[in-house]
């Protein structure tokens, strides 16, 4: 083949440019061809969806926090309150160096190596997205402050939130609780009851006290706010707002002057207190000493204050009141009374004897009485009068446990009250079957049911164990001759915006099928305890009115036989405990008290004289002479509407 014909035809090359160029073209058409399609499809035919989507991209949903509820006592007085402050918050997620605009923050506002440890804290619990608070309750300059740089710091943001506030402090600590920051534990609750969705953009809620067993009056509902934002997700305008349904007030049948002196009459004592108004069931007073201030825990408590609060031999964070339980020692023998009453194995006007000891058949071991040489031939009035130890042993030991218990378990001693609290503890009133069930994993001789058993049960020790509240609320049904109601702090709960108000249930739960004349032996005893004679009559000298009660003394530990009680011997923890319960007045009571006060000794020295102080102010507005000018200026009532402020009108 020729040079020449290995050469390619100039035609050819051209036809093939040609035919190249022509498809190149046609690949342009059909590409603009599917692009004007798709710009049809996206601009007209999908224009009502995507328009939709990009105006939800510029419109944020913000949920609007409800104001929590207020709680005052029965006069009126705030005692948990809301207050408007402002907060550092960073959300993570939004911010590249997290230690750095932290450091650059710290240049614009004070931050305590407590609020660093805070906000790590909560950063450790929270999620990426979520923000977390860096610095709480800012002063108005530092908001001011802030609020002038915050473009500078992407991710960071001054919010205006409502704070809880406990005015009271310890005064209240046990009763109200407190409320705390929302954690892992409390979403997964709020998951399990279908009200986490309630829960949108809150931080807080109750964790303990009135605040957690009313979560559901005082939170409230929340509200929504739909926000306009620009492209950084900054809100430039609001559009629409639906009002949250701010939660409901709850007015206590607690009195704070009442609940103040009580508190300082223990001074630094431990002890509790509990005030019922045999009538309705209303508490008028609970005290546990000591208490704690339970604002600490609102804004997430520091390790160190924990740990102070933990390890404190004296346990403040302990409801003693509603969980301490205690032999009641004497303070038992006017329901056990009334168990051999309506028995049928005591006759009330019999005499007995009541010498310094007793002993059980074929035993030589003595049971012995507080007075060695015992109290001679005594009826049942002057056995509670004088408080005869003998008497209630030999009672006890000739009616058995099987008599005892199902009468004395009327009276609501070793079962829970039902009181508007959490966590309230069982006590013990014993018997055979509890014994046996206690002790089911020892040896069998263990967990048998003996003679010396219930003697010890007639005076309120041995295995019995309850709680001050358990022991007021049997003082209350037996000064109401057996007519019975669940102890109630919340008396009223009043709807925040149409203020109407709904009252706790005050009707009797039951009523004791004893005999009237027994309630009137059993009370002639306990009237007479503050009569010449009777084991408190130093504290009822003076009285202007009739009242009725009970000393006792529980021994912390045993003593050995023969040998004599000496507290001066005995570290603090290992003394005898004080008990007094009472209640006035006789012919129509309307308090009724239980009072102990931990290794004080006799209860006519230290318990007594609390309990005669309270009911004087309960009944006569007397206060304490030992108290004149201690008192806190606690301000004129409120009407349960007021003291609320909108957080959202802050922002």
């Amino acid at each position: 083949m020729s040079r020449h014909a290995r050469l390619k035809d100039p035609q050819s090359e051209e036809n093939q440019f040609q035919l190249r160029l022509l498809i190149a073209f046609g690949f342009m058409v059909l590409m603009l061809l599917l692009l004007a399609a798709r710009f049809v499809w996206l601009q007209v035919l999908q224009y009502d969806h995507f328009s939709t989507l990009a105006q939800n991209n510029s419109i944020s949903l913000v949920p609007v926090q409800p104001n929590r509820g207020l709680i005052l006592d029965r006069n009126g007085i705030v005692l948990a309150q809301n207050h408007a402050a402002y907060t550092l918050e960073l959300v993570p997620n939004k911010i590249p160096d997290l230690d750095a605009t932290v450091k650059a923050l710290g240049q614009l506002v004070e931050i305590t190596p407590r609020d660093e440890r805070r906000f790590r804290k909560f950063l450790a619990e929270s999620k990426e997205f979520e923000p977390v608070p860096l610095k709480l309750k800012l002063k108005e300059e530092e908001a001011a402050r802030l609020a002038a740089n915050i473009w500078r710091f992407p991710g960071v943001e001054v919010r205006a939130w409502l704070f809880r506030d406990y005015p009271y402090k310890e005064l209240t600590s046990h009763v109200l609780g407190y409320i705390g920051r929302i954690n892992q534990r409390d979403q997964k609750q709020m998951e399990e009851e279908g009200t986490l969705a309630n829960y949108r953009g809150a931080t807080h809620i109750g964790k303990l006290g009135l605040e957690a067993t009313y979560e559901n009056e005082l939170h409230g509902k929340n509200g929504f706010e739909e926000v306009e934002t620009d492209a950084g997700g900054r809100a430039v305008r609001s559009l629409r707002r639906t009002p949250p349904v701010h939660g409901n007030n709850l007015q206590l049948a607690l009195d704070i002057r009442i609940q103040e002196i009580a508190d300082k009459l223990f001074g630094t004592r431990r002890g509790a207190l509990v005030a019922i108004n045999p009538q309705t069931g209303g508490v008028l007073a609970f005290v546990s000493k000591p208490g704690f201030d339970p604002n600490v825990f609102i804004d997430g408590i520091d390790t160190a204050t924990w740990k102070n609060l933990n390890e404190d031999w004296q346990k403040p964070l302990v409801n003693r009141a509603l969980r301490g339980l205690y032999p009641p020692g004497s303070t038992f023998k006017p329901f056990f009374a009334m168990a051999g009453l309506e028995s049928g194995a005591l006759n009330p006007n019999e005499l007995r004897p009541a010498p310094g000891y007793f002993t059980l058949p074929g035993s030589s071991h003595q049971f012995r009485d507080s007075v060695p040489s015992g109290h001679g031939m005594v009826n049942l009035a002057k056995a509670i009068a004088v408080s005869s130890d003998t008497y209630f042993y030999r009672l006890a030991w000739e009616m058995g446990i099987d008599r005892i218990h199902p009468l004395v378990a009327q009276f609501g001693l070793g079962s829970k009250t039902g009181i508007d609290l959490d966590n309230e503890a069982s006590g013990v009133l014993p018997s055979k079957e509890w014994k046996a069930k206690r002790f089911a994993k020892a040896r069998p001789e263990v967990g048998r049911w003996y003679p010396a058993d219930v003697v010890s049960v007639g005076i309120g020790q041995g295995f019995n164990a309850y709680t001050p509240l358990q022991m007021a609320n049997a003082t209350a049904i037996l000064a109401n001759d057996g007519k019975a109601f669940t102890p109630h702090l919340v008396e009223k709960i009043v709807d925040a915006t149409s203020n109407k108000v709904r009252l706790v249930d005050s009707e009797p739960v039951r009523t004791l099928a004893f005999k009237p004349e027994h309630f009137a032996t059993v009370k002639e005893g306990m009237h007479a305890v503050l009569q010449a004679g009777g084991t408190a009559a130093r504290i009822g000298v003076g009285l202007s009115y009739n009242m009725a009660g009970k000393t006792g003394t529980a021994q912390v530990v045993q003593i050995k036989q023969g040998a004599k009680y000496n507290a001066g011997a005995l570290a603090e923890q290992y003394r005898d405990h004080s008990w007094f319960i009472s209640f006035a007045p006789v012919e129509h009571p309307t308090i009724a008290i239980a009072v102990i006060v931990e290794n004080a000794g006799f209860g006519a020295t230290s318990a007594a004289p609390i309990a005669r102080a309270v009911t004087d102010y309960a009944l006569t507005g007397k206060v304490p002479p030992e108290l004149e000018g201690q008192l806190l200026t606690i301000p004129s009532s409120k009407k349960p509407d007021q003291g609320v402020r909108d957080a959202s009108a802050a922002r």
